[in-house]
């Protein structure tokens, strides 16, 4: 049987005002419509903190705070193995704008559940329904 890649990536779990901050894949992607934890792959020489910071300014481009980890998920896609460290942030500076993503929304807590999320984010909401809400 062939291992699969696996793909290391951080994600930024972003509050404001007692919501919390979900973007929806663009259309140039397979999973198009679905929601997640903006974010993406840490480069070579990256730490978690650096490639966060550098994924949401490229894909929202605003500047943001890590303020501290909150989980390691690990999720099996049928084309790669997702490795997925999240974060709680804040933004510092700026207001998100559609870079890579086809909508971004802010949500409740009684949303979540509401959202159509990808499956490894789902893992994520269903830790924050148990410890942050």
């Amino acid at each position: 049987m062939e291992q699969k890649e696996i793909k290391n990536v951080v994600a930024a779990l972003i509050f404001y005002d007692g919501k919390l901050f979900a973007a929806s894949r663009s259309e140039k992607d397979e999973r198009y419509g679905k929601y997640e934890f903006p974010g993406g792959k840490i480069e070579a020489g990256e730490t978690h903190e650096q490639a966060l910071k550098r994924e949401i300014m490229e894909e929202l481009g605003i500047i943001i705070s890590v303020d501290s980890f909150l989980l390691t998920i690990e999720y099996d896609y049928p084309e790669f193995h997702l490795v997925m460290h999240c974060y709680q942030c804040a933004i510092l500076f700026g207001a998100p704008r559609l870079l890579t993503h086809s909508a971004v929304k802010w949500i409740s807590p009684q949303e979540l559940d509401n959202i159509d999320w990808l499956p490894a984010d789902i893992q994520v909401v269903d830790y924050l329904k148990k410890h942050l809400f």
